[in-house]
């Protein structure tokens, strides 16, 4: 194996630990971004079910009011 100048044959264990961190740091990332799309998107979902829960009852009081007259 040749190395280049300033270059010592004992960095490969160091240069294996800071690809693990990378490893580590990305997968991290990655873990959160799922988690906070996941959160977004139930939470836009409840909205949505809310949303269709007052329009229902909204249509409901329309029905009742016309039974009325």
């Amino acid at each position: 194996m040749v190395f280049a100048p300033g270059e010592k044959p004992g960095n490969e264990p160091e240069e294996v630990k800071l690809q693990n961190a990378s490893k580590q740091i990305v997968q991290n990332a990655i873990l959160q971004a799922v988690q906070q799309l996941s959160q977004e998107s139930q939470r836009r979902q409840e909205r949505i079910s809310d949303n269709q829960g007052h329009i229902q009852l909204g249509v409901g009081e329309l029905t009742k009011k016309h039974e009325k007259k």
